[in-house]
């Protein structure tokens, strides 16, 4: 991967972080990994964790971010969302748990709540 997608992607991150952030919640991990993958943020408000894929795009050229996470990619989040619950979770149990896609283009952030 290129220094500027990086920079790109790092950039999206942040803003989604902010978004949540915005609106109450508590960024508990950002790009948890494990041998497994990845989950770029997981986020906590109340009894509810989100694990969230955050896709950035500088432009609609290849179609809006949110259509990159396929099928295979969010079968993916699940088990590592499992995987995070069962080995680092500390605190409370969530009583909710919750799959947000955040698109992110140069003029806005999309969160899908609930996208999967």
């Amino acid at each position: 991967m290129t220094a500027g997608r990086q920079r790109l992607g790092r950039s999206g991150e942040d803003r989604a972080a902010k978004w949540y952030e915005d609106h109450g919640y508590l960024v508990v991990e950002r790009n948890w990994r494990c041998r497994q993958g990845e989950v770029d943020l997981i986020v906590r408000k109340g009894s509810t964790t989100v694990f969230c894929e955050v896709k950035t795009r500088s432009s609609l050229a290849y179609g809006h971010p949110a259509e990159a996470v396929t099928p295979s990619k969010q079968k993916r989040i699940r088990m590592l969302a499992t995987k995070w619950l069962a080995e680092v979770n500390e605190g409370p149990r969530p009583q909710i748990i919750r799959f947000d896609v955040a698109a992110v283009l140069p003029s806005e952030v999309s969160v899908i709540e609930d996208a999967f």
